[in-house]
């Protein structure tokens, strides 16, 4: 192979002079790139911004809403001592904002309000800090929950909305814990004890010894021993309950079920299967969606494994925020129990959903719509309608509505818990429920004076 002639450092690089002696004429005026010269920009963050940057959309949607709420818990008002309060307007936009585009860690959204365009715009120069985003999320349960109550009564006023008909579905998210956190009850006992050492080991060393640490420091420490023991203690109490709702559904048989284990991580999750077969530990996340319009209308979050009896739950909390009862609810075959299905036949609502192991009994010459011997009248009708051509057309707008909203959080970055409880979960899921509203109800107006002309 033949070398080539220059390596490196020994690459020409011949100056404009030169270049042009070697051209036999005189030397070239030239336009060379400066790269340390400084320079001043008179542009703001307004004109900086594109004009169809996202930011500004969620920030239009944002301020039209009654954010009240939080404003009540402002003791900084006018005429009074203390230090101006952050807009909440600014740290909800951020929040959607950020849920809208995947960004689930507080951290990372500070990071992103410090070097990123259209976060700076949102801030307009207010400084935020982690702590401050993440308070801000996971301290504002209620408010969050009224908040999307607030986005579906509005919507739901001017007609857009009418929760006749809503369709249910579960996803499970991953939760923020590993599969080695989880230990046995005679393990939990060990390293409770174990914590509850070094809190009184770090408790005497800063008595005792005060000028090795800072202030600070000690602080810190006894502050994480103290979390640890509760997280430790909380697995241990969960634990418990497990083994004695084990051994409730164990009574009577041969077969027992495995030994109960709970997450010193986070002690509320549990191992769950995923939809791509494997187990983990993780969250069911329930969403309610309003098929006609694509709004969400519900959200609950669980520690069940199941869709089994989530649906009847879902129910009472749609009443409870609208004072309504959907007339019929799309669900598939992991909600359709016979008592989920008889309780809310019972409440008015028709059940559409698929009858189970339908093939199977076909090709066993058995009528699988038939009504069986403990059914009751209520899942008897259920049976009698799921066999109707009407009823099974009907069941086919589950998938492009609950299916197409779990899809969405997917792609908006719901894959794994940035939390831990279920409570802090499940504002996670609201927040995703209120930015996912706020998108789509832009689509349904737009649909609706599109239809108009």
């Amino acid at each position: 192979m033949t070398s080539l002639p220059f390596h490196g450092d020994d690459l020409p690089d011949p100056s404009p002079k030169e270049a042009a002696g070697e051209l036999g004429r005189g030397k070239p005026r030239l336009r060379v790139p400066l790269r340390n010269q400084a320079e001043v920009s008179w542009e703001s963050l307004d004109q900086r911004l594109d004009p169809d940057s996202q930011a500004r959309v969620v920030w239009n949607l944002v301020c039209q809403l009654d954010l009240d709420a939080w404003l009540k818990e402002i003791k900084a008002v006018e005429h009074h001592v203390g230090r101006n309060a952050i807009d909440p307007r600014l740290l909800v936009a951020l929040w959607v904002f950020a849920t809208l585009r995947g960004v689930g860690s507080a951290r990372e959204l500070e990071r992103l309000c410090e070097h990123h365009l259209a976060y700076q715009w949102l801030c307009g120069g207010v400084s935020v800090n982690y702590h401050t985003l993440a308070d801000f999320r996971s301290g504002g349960g209620e408010k969050w929950d009224e908040l999307l109550t607030q986005i579906v009564a509005t919507l739901m006023n001017e007609g857009l909305v009418t929760m006749d008909r809503v369709a249910q579905d579960g996803m499970r998210v991953r939760a923020d814990a590993g599969n080695s956190s989880f230990r046995t009850g005679g393990t939990l006992k060990e390293r409770l004890e174990e914590a509850k050492e070094q809190v009184e080991t770090l408790k005497h060393l800063a008595e005792t010894n005060p000028e090795e640490l800072s202030r600070r420091q000690h602080a810190a420490r006894q502050r994480a021993a103290r979390e640890r023991q509760e997280r430790i203690e909380n697995a241990k109490r969960e634990c418990d309950e497990l083994r004695r709702k084990k051994a409730e559904r164990d009574e009577g048989k041969k077969q027992k079920s495995s030994q109960a284990r709970a997450s010193t991580t986070d002690p509320l999750a549990r191992n769950m299967k995923f939809s791509d077969g494997g187990y983990r530990p993780g969250y069911n996340f329930q969403f309610a969606t309003d098929v006609a319009s694509g709004i969400v209308v519900g959200v609950a979050v669980t520690n069940e494994g199941n869709d089994f009896e989530q649906m009847p739950p879902m129910l009472d909390q749609l009443e409870e925020r609208y004072d309504k009862v959907p007339e019929e609810v799309l669900i598939d075959g992991g909600f359709t129990s016979l008592g989920a299905i008889d309780s809310t036949e019972n409440r008015g609502c028709k059940v559409y959903g698929p009858v189970k192991d339908e093939e199977k009994q076909t090709k066993a010459g058995r009528d699988p719509f038939a009504r069986k011997r403990d059914d009751t009248d209520q899942t008897a009708e259920w049976r009698k309608r799921m066999s109707e051509a009407a009823s099974k057309k009907i069941y086919k707008l589950r998938a492009q509505t609950a299916e197409w909203v779990n899809a969405l959080c997917r792609n908006r970055g719901l894959q794994q818990m940035p939390v831990r409880g279920t409570n802090k979960c499940r504002i996670v899921a609201t927040l995703y429920a209120i930015t996912h509203n706020l998108i789509q109800q832009g689509n349904v107006r737009a649909a609706l004076a599109k239809g108009a002309n």
